[in-house]
């Protein structure tokens, strides 16, 4: 299937981000054209070309296949609030227009303090209407994680849920054991080489499916069923050409029970797309193909570095050798 794509045509862009998310300030990858529009390319430096070559079948999905058919037209979002101060999370909800809030905690090893004023702002912002959910990123021991979740679950005034609150399916389960909030696994699922492992090992109440890593919105939907837990689609921080597939895949789950992570495109300084998957009212419409780059924002965002440029390019084709052709 890789035979279809046009590496020659590829663009690789840098586009900054608004505050450094997942430890980066730039976010860069490759959009690709191809016979159904444009994919894209993006998995993060530290993943190794075997893993990656999950991200490039998703775009080659996405160029090739089309997506399944919807079963609804919108989705409920969340809004992503960073590491930052309780002031700035504030505002992140207020102006966002979303009912729920995902917001990142564990950003160092003394951040609890900074984790429960964030908390207790976002908390205030959504009213006692909305749900705030927290993501460690896997980054906790098992103690840590049940200490922190019972403190930060009362700051918040009730949390939805926790993601990933540490690295092992085994320690999730532990957590999830101990805790009276709901687990959440994303890497546990997404980096396993058993996706389906975390359910059937009791670590987790809802499942965070993104289907860039997991291998496009069809192998999704699949790991999906067969964990047989609620779902929610997250976005791996693309721009709207790769957005877009997370859309497709939100759009064709049979069921979807609670917002999405879907609205991250505010974390960026920019997008590749004039008119942007950004929320409005807390909703995402459902795309049917894929938003074709804008020439001028192309240009804009083209990556400046011919390093890193090539960098991208040579990543690309060792990977495209590793898909079926």
């Amino acid at each position: 299937m890789s035979a279809e794509l046009d590496p020659e045509a590829a663009v690789v862009y840098a586009i900054p981000m608004r505050t450094r998310f997942r430890g980066i300030t730039v976010r860069e990858g490759v959009l690709i054209p191809g016979p159904l529009g444009w994919g894209e390319f993006c998995p993060f430096a530290e993943y190794d070309d075997r893993e990656a070559a999950n991200w490039l079948a998703t775009a080659v999905e996405q160029l090739t296949e089309g997506w399944p058919e919807p079963v609804r037209d919108r989705i409920p979002v969340n809004c992503t609030v960073p590491a930052v101060d309780a002031g700035r999370a504030h505002a992140i909800v207020a102006g966002s227009g979303c009912h729920t809030a995902k917001v990142k905690v564990a950003d160092h090893p003394e951040s609890l303090s900074q984790d429960l004023a964030r908390v207790e702002a976002v908390r205030a912002a959504l009213g006692p209407g909305g749900a705030v959910r927290i993501d460690a990123n896997a980054l906790w021991d098992v103690d840590t994680a049940v200490t922190h979740i019972k403190q930060i679950d009362r700051a918040a005034g009730g949390l939805e849920y926790v993601e990933q609150p540490c690295r092992t399916i085994e320690e999730l389960a532990a957590v999830r054991r101990r805790v009276n909030v709901r687990i959440a696994a994303d890497e546990s699922i997404r980096r396993a080489e058993d996706p389906l492992r975390v359910a059937v090992a009791g670590a987790a109440d809802i499942a965070v499916l993104k289907c860039t890593p997991l291998g496009g919105v069809r192998r999704a939907l699949r790991v999906a069923q067969a964990a047989g837990l609620p779902c929610v689609v997250s976005s791996a921080l693309e721009t709207s050409v790769g957005l877009s597939a997370q859309l497709a895949l939100a759009g064709a789950l049979p069921e979807l029970d609670f917002a999405c992570g879907l609205g991250t495109l505010s974390l960026f300084e920019g997008d590749v797309v004039s008119d942007s998957l950004r929320p409005v009212d807390g909703f995402l419409p459902v795309p049917r193909t894929p938003p074709a780059p804008d020439p001028e924002l192309l240009h804009r965002f083209r990556h400046t570095d011919p390093h890193r440029t090539r960098w991208w390019l040579d990543r690309l084709d060792r990977v495209r050798q590793l898909l079926p052709h």
